[in-house]
């Protein structure tokens, strides 16, 4: 089998004290791989600077200049975690490669489990995904909610595995489909993990972050979930019909308990209090349901207007 040709995608955004040492780190990384025979010697990375606002591009500008092997695109704004990984899938396609690998700009996830990745690769795996051993590093809060995202997940139809980030190896093959799909909004772990070829993961361990702070919060995760729910399943849309229905089998029963009562014993039920709370209740859960829908319905319409994912200023080859 001849010799694969690896590129490496980061994502960075506001990743000046840091890009510049995982970007060293990387290419120690492939030097070691080329020197073993994995790789060949024209693997590279690929930056993807999404709208950064400090001097993250200047110093990607810099270690281009220094290095050939560092190639990079800047996004006219910031778009988002996802938008980023799909412009460096779809770059380091178009600019060629047979396996390409995304990692985290501040290499929390192990680089020493690349290697591991290029094994599976050459050992017949189109798709190998990361998972990472434990949450050791998280604190409480973000534990319960990783947790939450993946259990709901994958309970409402969205199928990934636990603690499976965007940490993946992909072959140009799965490349060549993902350039099939048009959609706009695509989520990418179920998108690989649903995809149908060939697949295994390896197993890393989390690093402490080295510098600067994560810039994925909760409100991120929350709707990195909406969007992967809304791509991958309709189940709460099915929850919602179940729900009406529901909802009116019991105004059926409530309103035959009262004919009953009038009919069998003169009495109409006050039940004042109760007919508040159960109108607060319902109209709630109507409401609720109306977001629901209105998730779908703005994923429709973004999907519609067929607008560009993201809008690339500059690139570096």
């Amino acid at each position: 089998m001849q010799t694969p040709k690896l590129a490496v995608i980061i994502p960075c955004f506001n990743e000046e004290l840091c890009v510049e040492s995982t970007c060293n780190r990387l290419l120690e990384v492939l030097s070691i791989l080329v020197n073993k025979g994995k790789i060949s010697p024209d693997s590279y990375l690929y930056f993807i600077d999404d709208g950064s606002t400090d001097s993250t591009w200047e110093i990607i500008e810099r270690l281009h200049n220094q290095n050939n092997l560092v190639k990079a695109v800047k996004f006219v704004r910031n778009y988002g975690n996802q938008k980023a990984l799909i412009a460096g899938l779809e770059g380091v396609r178009n600019i060629g490669c047979d396996c390409v690998v995304s990692i985290d700009a501040d290499l929390q996830q192990d680089e020493g489990a690349i290697e591991k990745f290029v094994d599976e690769f050459s050992a017949g795996y189109d798709i190998v995904m990361g998972v990472r051993n434990n949450r050791e590093t998280d604190g409480f809060f973000k534990k319960i909610t990783a947790v939450m995202f993946y259990k709901t997940m994958n309970i409402l139809g969205a199928k990934i595995p636990m603690n499976h980030s965007d940490y993946r190896l992909v072959s140009k093959k799965a490349l060549d489909v993902m350039g099939l799909y048009p959609e706009k909004a695509l989520f990418l772990r179920g998108f690989f993990h649903e995809l149908g070829l060939k697949t295994t993961t390896v197993n890393f361990d989390v690093k402490p972050r080295f510098a600067g702070q994560s810039k994925f919060n909760f409100f991120k995760l929350m709707g990195l979930a909406l969007n992967g729910i809304t791509s991958f399943s309709i189940v709460p849309l099915r929850i919602v019909s179940c729900l009406g229905f529901l909802m009116a089998f019991f105004g059926f029963l409530v309103g035959v308990e009262t004919v009953f009562e009038k009919i069998f014993f003169n009495n109409s039920p006050n039940g004042f209090a109760t007919m508040i709370i159960l109108l607060c209740f319902f109209g709630g859960l109507q409401i609720f349901c109306l977001g629901v829908i209105g998730e779908y319905v703005g994923q429709v319409y973004r999907e519609v207007k067929a607008r560009p994912r993201y809008v690339a200023e500059k690139e570096l080859l």
